[in-house]
């Protein structure tokens, strides 16, 4: 099964040419040309990872993608792509997992994805797993009550 990505970026070369890259790696892309636009696709579909430019029709449109990302249920990896690598850790603070900064040759970007994906399947297993033992411990709370 492929893995879904969700690519958003108002630079039509941009976003064609990281589509054809990804997709000649496996990937099954989807793309929006706006933080509207990219909002609605989350919304409607499932997807493994978000990769959004940060500065589109605002400066910080790409964070809004990324907020919106991380309020799904299924909860994706998030990567922000931007060709103006802000000097703080802002990017992390608005829910980024990993920055991507343009122009990004085509084996760092597939490595750096591969990593992001790994580690937020990582995530989501342990968070699973934790919420099995808190649903086991209240089981076992029950069960002595009775």
């Amino acid at each position: 099964m492929k893995r879904r990505i969700l690519l958003v970026d108002d630079d039509v070369t941009v976003l064609l040419t990281l589509k054809a890259v990804l997709e000649l790696n496996h990937f099954e892309v989807q793309t929006a040309g706006s933080a509207a636009e990219a909002v609605q696709k989350l919304g409607s579909g499932t997807y493994d990872m978000v990769i959004t430019d940060s500065r589109m029709e605002t400066d910080d449109a790409g964070f809004h993608v990324i907020r919106a990302a991380r309020q799904q249920s299924y909860r994706p990896a998030t990567a922000l792509l931007t060709a103006y690598p802000p000097r703080n850790m802002d990017w992390k603070r608005n829910g980024a997992q990993s920055l991507l900064v343009k122009p990004i040759g085509t084996q760092d970007l597939l490595r750096q994805i591969e990593a992001l994906l790994v580690r937020q399947q990582d995530e989501k297993q342990s968070l699973d797993r934790a919420r099995l033992v808190g649903a086991d411990t209240g089981s076992d709370k029950e069960r002595k009550a009775s």
